[in-house]
């Protein structure tokens, strides 16, 4: 099996490529295999056949737990970590004790800072809003710190009331209104997390030649977490990119996250590269991906652009109550593949596969969820859809 590595800083990928992919729980049985299925094809239309990927499946989730007792075995976060870029379809979350999430899990182990949710309009889908295609964002959402990091205590209990205790005895903090039934949180947010995300959008920002990259965040009110995020975000392109701010190559700017929430239904144009903490990202990724279709064709990716690390994925849920009916929409998880495709270098492969979802949508073509809104909406299941999508690459 042949392995991805880093080698002088770029991604180094020969031309028969191993991936590890997690299949996924609900939908993400159906919704995987299409998507492989795809992707084969356009790797070998794009490149005669000299190209292929070899799919490796890795265990997490219900399926992982039923075959080996385990949510995330070892070996499964080995293989990420060997293989350098994987894939992974929706996971549920374990009910009870133990891990919180399993997306989260994998994020942290592995170190991916970086949540990268593009967001573009496909001509043909509907969208509630007058002009969708204004909407071209690239979203940098911090993926290891924040809520992602969260240490609570629940109200009533005896590590809340210590920890109050401390705070109204040690620190002098005295605006707590209801101490006795308070839950307490506290959300890490360091300059070390917070320049390395934001780098790595400064240099995404430079390579595709995009106008700007907005910090957005709530430093009005948290002055020394949102608000240090802000102030160590100008000062890193202040230090790091004299030339490219002076030359107007680069252009930073922040906004308030509520302001940009309003900003970016109203004048999106203005936008193009965000960076900002993980609960901000949360909102807006998928605030943005509602104007533009929904969260069904919102791909995602959690990257470690200092170590290449990558693993792809459907942004949404595991959706119980549509699987296996043939219905779910699997271009989340074939756009996620896209970026993978771009990421690896392979960008000719990624190509044919947007283009050709663009005609199919254009055309009407979709799964249900996006074709009856269409005035020409021409339905079609699961497979019908990948394998009408393959047809047209």
């Amino acid at each position: 099996m042949s392995k991805i590595i880093k080698k002088n800083g770029k991604l180094s990928v020969p031309d028969i490529v191993t991936i590890p992919f997690i299949e996924g729980d609900g939908v993400g049985t159906e919704i995987t295999p299409v998507c492989q299925s795809v992707v084969n094809k356009a790797v070998t239309m794009a490149y005669n056949g000299t190209r292929q990927i070899e799919w490796m499946e890795v265990l997490a989730g219900g399926k992982a737990y039923k075959e080996t007792g385990e949510w995330l075995p070892q070996s499964t976060i080995d293989a990420f970590q060997n293989y350098l870029v994987g894939i992974k379809g929706p996971l549920m979350t374990p009910v009870g004790g133990g891990i919180r999430s399993l997306n989260v899990a994998l994020r942290q182990t592995l170190d991916l800072y970086v949540c990268l949710r593009p967001v573009r309009y496909f001509n043909g889908v509907v969208s509630p809003v007058k002009h969708p295609e204004y909407v071209d964002m690239v979203i940098f959402r911090e993926n290891t710190e924040d809520i992602y990091a969260g240490i609570e205590w629940e109200a009533g209990s005896d590590e809340a009331s210590r920890f109050y205790k401390f705070l109204h005895d040690e620190m002098g903090v005295e605006k707590v209104r209801f101490p006795e039934t308070s839950g307490f949180g506290v959300k890490p947010v360091s300059k070390e997390g917070s320049e390395r995300l934001i780098r790595s959008a400064i240099e995404y920002a430079l390579s595709h030649n995009l106008p700007s990259v907005t910090l957005v965040h709530k430093g009005n009110i948290m002055k020394f977490t949102e608000g240090g995020f802000k102030k160590w975000g100008y000062e890193l392109a202040e230090r790091e990119y004299p030339e490219e701010l002076k030359s107007g190559k680069l252009v930073i700017k922040d906004c308030i996250c509520d302001a940009f929430l309003q900003n970016a239904l109203l004048k999106p144009k203005e936008y193009s590269v965000i960076a900002t903490m993980n609960l901000n990202g949360d909102y807006v990724s998928d605030m943005l991906a509602a104007q533009v279709g929904g969260i069904g064709i919102a791909p995602g990716a959690n990257i470690n652009y200092n170590s290449g690390h990558a693993i792809f994925e459907a942004t949404h849920g595991i959706a119980p109550d549509i699987a296996g009916e043939n219905i779910v929409n699997p271009c989340s998880i074939i756009l996620s593949a896209v970026m993978m495709l771009d990421y690896i270098g392979w960008g000719e492969a990624a190509s044919l596969i947007t283009s050709a979802m663009e005609k199919l949508f254009s055309e009407g073509y979709a799964t249900s969820d996006l074709a009856r809104f269409m005035d020409n909406g021409k339905p079609l299941g699961t497979n019908e859809f990948a394998e009408k999508l393959a047809n047209t690459l």
